[in-house]
């Protein structure tokens, strides 16, 4: 048997087609699964680095080029060439071939032109001067504005012949925005002061509308398409005055020259975010960083001028980005782990099974010549034939389910999943007749003793775990430096998975030995052989038992992690808007609101308070949030919503004495800047109350803050008092209703509606997807692993009823007798399970912060979000384990009834 015969191959899968056709199923399903995390991985780290560029603006993103004006000292014409579009496009393009890669650019929304830095006062009288200081102007010769923006009115400016430093009049154009600011029409004349000559005329000869205002090309330079009213610095009393931008055609850009606006040269180079890619993370730095101060500047210099500088903010928007990749990286990585494992234990399940129905036909075969080697290969061709083509189909199926992604991650997952079924099969065999017997030894699991190699093994495993375990809690999900640290942190809930198979593997002949002696006292028979069966049971379990421990514990970290995420988003929502609903005015709400609010679907209760956000505490007369409230509702709120909950009576104010101080519920900032002592609070309403701080919370629902106090409203005055804030409490709170209630003047949030803005990146949500979709799959595969497991004892079990139905069992006692033998060591799964979840969730959670999953960086959190456990992800699990093994008991007892026993108890039969 030194060569495989393809005829032998193809007359044992002709013999069992229905064990090939579930190894490929199994496998193509496997293959598919492990090839598209990878790729749906990268889709939504691509997407969330594509939204992050987005959001930071093309102000933050572009990367600018700026040189300074041509120097005094060369001749006239040759300035005024340097700045003309033809000399400034050639530079453009040096510029844009000297980009390195991955870094692509957007050459539509990338521009150059000429632009003066020193704004011009326009001491035309016809233009808006709101503190009677003079609009200054920005001329700018920018690239591309015909195709870039859409006419208004009038037309588009040109130059009438060669424009030099002596031009008298250009031509230029404005934004709608910008003539809307300034009053400019089209025919408008703009005088701008000149260097020892007359003004340099601007005749606004057209109106554009931006295409794309937010594209690159508007938005670098937010001026070019929107005037800003200017504060005059230094000026005690605020003074403003106008600030926009004109914009003359390129070929204008020599008449620049003329002015004292200290004209530069510059080319704004727009990244293409459609081009970025996750994985080329650390690259796109090192490209950026080489652009603002490496050999990329001096490219860029060399091809437009030696003082040239390179500015852009877009490294700092990839570090951010970097950050919240290593935050989340680790979270999924511990549910691709633990579904890795399972799936993994299930293939080699899989083929255990298949070795063990086959063991008499490969024992037969050694006994008669058969090498170890030709008998591995055999094994290994007649998988190989199956898996191969299986393998291949499920990484087909998951490239064109999951379009976006890189290929080779998908197709080394999938080769891995191919590689672990080709295996599994050959290596057990030869595991199992690596000598030649007629009859294997016993393997009970109480009577077999662990052998040293095996205790050594998992001492071994016992360390890596303890250390992993050590290293999340040191320094926590994210504080790896390294991406074999990452793994490790990742792989601990594993670990700990698999020490607690090993170490319940060990103690379960324990509880059977003890129950063995009682079972055996007892009246009927099906007690005693149900535990005897148990404890009969193949030290092979270990499998099983890692499998289901393993999903056990991945389902339960993985549950507790979305739950942990629900919870963080739910308490930061309820921190941004104080209860289930708010409405509040810039003033005073009309009296009869809070009693159509009340009204409304949904809504089981109403809190009034006046919220001054102008009150100043103390003699400094510091600004200070105060709040007028009942006490008595504004309590209840406070319990509900758990924001800062005290009694009543510590806010009511003191019967008997009117100049006694108001008790006041206060921040922390505010009781440490006032202590105990009574201060006085002056209110917008010119009215002063002394109060004296009773009670601190850290938060409380009537302001949004962290500086406030609450006071009982009975001790102000009936205009202080009055209502500005409604707190909602209820359950599907219409927001249109709400609104159509109140009032166009007033604002309305939901606590619904800000928890589901929630979701910032694509990433963020990407993330939750995946470890939902690996948590689910890690349970299947688990679930897989347990019908495996019973599907392998399946004919012993059966041929036992067949036996014990001739000495008088009934099918009742059938029923129950395999129920109670699969019972033990269901109960040790889901117990264990659930021990195990627990367990790690305690260990590892004081390393992990969900903060960085659950919510955007502007949202509102109290302090960390530390993982806890969550007791249905480690009920509902192990419950589950029970009754698929009480029925598929049940169901193999049923069918071997309707089957009967004919075939189980002829002799000779091998069982």
């Amino acid at each position: 048997m030194n060569t495989v015969a393809p005829a032998w191959v193809r007359v044992r899968l002709r013999t069992a087609p229905g064990a090939a056709a579930a190894l490929a199923l199994l496998v193509a399903l496997t293959a598919c699964l492990a090839a598209a995390f990878p790729r749906a991985l990268d889709h939504y780290e691509d997407a969330g680095l594509g939204r992050a560029v987005e959001q930071a603006t093309p102000k933050r993103t572009t990367l600018t080029v700026s040189a300074p004006q041509p120097g005094l000292q060369l001749p006239a014409a040759e300035r005024e060439r340097a700045l003309l579009p033809q000399a400034l496009g050639r530079q453009f393009d040096r510029i844009a071939d000297a980009v390195p890669g991955p870094l692509a650019v957007d050459r539509g929304q990338s521009s150059y032109g000429v632009q003066n830095t020193a704004d011009l006062e326009a001491p035309d009288a016809w233009i808006p001067r709101p503190s009677g200081i003079p609009a200054q102007i920005r001329l700018v010769a920018q690239n591309g504005l015909a195709a870039h923006s859409s006419l208004r009115a009038g037309r588009l400016p040109r130059a009438n012949g060669p424009v030099t430093a002596e031009t008298a009049e250009v031509e230029a154009a404005v934004t709608a925005e910008t003539a809307r600011g300034l009053h400019i029409e089209a025919g408008s004349v703009l005088h701008l002061p000149a260097v020892s000559r007359a003004p340099l005329a601007v005749r606004v000869t057209g109106i554009v509308t931006p295409r794309v205002p937010d594209g690159a090309y508007w938005a670098t330079e937010s001026l070019l398409r929107s005037p800003a009213l200017m504060r005059v610095p230094g000026s005690s009393d605020p003074m403003y005055y106008w600030l926009g931008a004109v914009l003359l055609p390129p070929q204008a850009a020599p008449a620049l020259l003329a002015t004292n606006g200290k004209p530069v040269r510059y080319w704004q180079i727009a990244p293409d975010s459609g081009t970025l890619h996750a994985h080329d993370l650390g690259r796109l730095k090192s490209a950026v960083a080489t652009l603002e101060a490496g050999p990329g500047l001096g490219r860029m210099r060399a091809a437009t001028d030696p003082a040239a500088q390179a500015s852009t903010e877009l490294d700092d928007v990839l570090t951010s980005y970097d950050r919240l990749t290593a935050s989340i990286g680790p979270l999924v990585a511990v549910a691709a782990f633990g579904s890795a494992t399972v799936a993994a234990v299930v293939l080699m399940m899989a083929g255990g099974l298949a070795a063990d129905r086959r063991r008499a036909e490969l024992t037969l075969l050694r006994a008669r010549g058969a090498s170890l080697r030709g008998l591995t290969g055999r094994l290994l061709a007649e998988t190989a034939v199956v898996a191969l083509p299986a393998g291949a189909l499920g990484l087909g199926a998951a490239l064109l389910a999951v379009p976006e992604g890189r290929r080779l991650p998908a197709l080394l997952a999938a080769a891995a999943v191919t590689a672990v079924a080709c295996l599994a099969l050959p290596l057990r065999a030869a595991a199992a007749h690596r000598l030649v017997r007629l009859h294997g030894p016993r393997e009970d699991t109480v009577s077999v003793r662990p052998s040293r190699r095996r205790t050594v093994a998992e001492l071994t495993l016992l360390v890596i775990a303890a250390a992993a375990v050590e290293a999340l809690r040191r320094r926590g999900v994210s504080g790896a430096s390294d991406a074999s640290g990452n793994q490790l942190v990742s792989l601990a809930p594993v670990l700990v998975g698999v020490i607690a198979a090993l170490v319940l593997v060990r103690l379960y002949p324990l509880p059977l030995r003890w129950l063995t002696g009682p079972a055996g006292r007892l009246r009927g028979a099906v007690g005693h052989l149900s535990l005897a069966r148990a404890g009969r049971t193949s030290v092979s379990a270990v499998l099983p038992l890692l499998a289901l421990l393993t999903a056990l514990t991945t389902a339960a970290f993985g549950g507790s992690v979305l739950a942990g995420v629900a919870d963080a988003r739910d308490h930061a929502a309820l921190i941004a808007v104080g209860a289930d609903g708010r409405v509040e005015g810039t003033g005073v709400l009309p009296a009869a609101l809070s009693d159509r609010v009340r009204k409304l679907p949904g809504v089981r209760a109403v809190t009034e308070a006046g919220v001054n956000y102008e009150a100043k505490a103390g003699d400094n007369l510091t600004q200070t949030t105060l709040a007028a409230v009942a006490p008595a509702d504004y309590a209840a709120l406070a319990r509900r919503t758990g924001l800062g909950a005290f009694s009543e009576d510590a806010l009511r104010r003191p019967a008997g004495d009117p100049k006694a101080p108001l008790p006041a519920l206060a921040s922390p900032s505010a009781a440490q800047a006032y202590g105990t002592r009574p201060f006085p609070v002056r209110l917008d309403d010119g009215t002063t109350v002394t109060v004296r701080i009773a009670v601190v919370r850290d938060r409380t629902p009537a302001v949004i803050g962290t500086r406030f106090l609450v006071v009982d409203r009975a001790g102000l005055s009936r205009q202080a008092a009055r209502t500005s804030t409604l707190l909602l409490t209820g359950d599907h709170l219409d927001a249109g209703a709400l609104r159509r209630a109140a009032g166009t003047s007033v604002g309305v949030q939901l606590r619904s509606a800000e928890r589901a803005r929630y979701v910032d990146s694509p990433l963020q949500s990407g993330a939750e997807h995946i470890y939902t979709a690996a948590v689910a799959a890690g349970t299947g595969y688990a679930v897989l692993a347990l019908l495996l497991a019973l599907l392998r004892a399946a004919p012993e079990r059966t041929a036992l009823l067949a036996r014990l139905r001739t000495m008088g069992l009934t099918r009742a006692q059938g029923r129950r007798l395999l129920v109670l033998e699969s019972l033990p060591q269901a109960v040790l799964a889901a117990a264990g399970g659930a021990l195990t979840g627990w367990a790690t969730i305690r260990l590892l959670s004081p390393g992990i912060d969900l903060t960085t999953i659950a919510l955007p960086s502007s949202a509102v959190s109290a302090g960390e979000n530390v993982l806890r456990t969550d007791p249905l992800s480690l009920a509902l699990p192990a419950a589950g384990v029970l009754v698929l093994a009480v029925a598929v008991a049940v169901g193999q007892a049923w069918w071997t009834g309707r089957r009967g026993s004919v075939r189980e108890l002829r002799a000779g039969d091998a069982r």
